[in-house]
């Protein structure tokens, strides 16, 4: 798999070590950037920050020869209401070609209305849209203790606004290490440090032809 390699690296390399491999490479040579607008599954939530999907996308990034970076902006705990009220400030702080929006799975754990995640999502993508950046979504589930109504609506929202608003549709992120204890963390809603290049494999299907 693509990240096989890179995720032995990134395991054994001290963050300091990481940090000069990559992103000392990058403010020299990156000219265009990829916005990461996530939540903790983004973040990298109980796992070193250098092993997070997104650090991995910078290695998969600073090893090919593309001229791009990975800026993640994402925040442990954040919803569609909060990144709505961030984005705009960080776009402008970076000026990014795309922007990757993994939010909404904090809404769903909430309870929150489908139609209002559904609504902040496409005033996001508008955002992006607005700035000639290119809009990627990435959905996310629910476990289906919220009811089958609940929970078949929350699904569908994420097709439904990248197809209102033309963005490009990641299926469920955790698709592939979800239903795999040994990939999950013990409070099972968070990837273990191995299941990081999968998710990123995942991802690199759609985000490549972009690049």
């Amino acid at each position: 798999m693509l990240c096989s390699a890179l995720f032995v690296t990134a395991t054994v390399m001290t963050e300091s070590a990481w940090a000069d491999t990559v992103y000392a490479d990058m403010e020299h040579s990156a000219t265009k950037t990829i916005l990461v607008m996530g939540d903790s599954i983004s973040a990298g939530y109980g796992i070193q920050r250098e092993q997070g999907w997104v650090s991995l996308l910078n290695l998969t990034l600073s090893q090919s020869e593309y001229t791009w970076k990975a800026v993640n902006a994402s925040v442990s705990g954040e919803t569609t209401g909060g990144g709505l009220a961030r984005l705009e400030g960080v776009l402008n702080e970076h000026e990014p070609e795309i922007v990757i929006i993994e939010l909404g799975g904090n809404d769903g754990l909430r309870g929150y209305p489908v139609p209002k995640i559904h609504d902040n999502l496409a005033q996001m993508i508008d955002l992006v849209n607005a700035r000639g950046a290119v809009p990627i979504v990435a959905a996310m589930r629910i476990p289906p203790n919220y009811g089958p109504r609940y929970t078949r609506a929350f699904d569908q929202l994420f097709a439904d606004v990248a197809k209102e608003k033309s963005a490009v549709l990641v299926p469920f992120l955790l698709q592939e290490v979800a239903l795999k204890a040994e990939l999950m963390q013990s409070d099972g809603i968070h990837p273990t440090a191995q299941a990081q290049p999968i998710l990123l494999d995942a991802l690199w299907v759609h985000l490549e032809p972009l690049l």
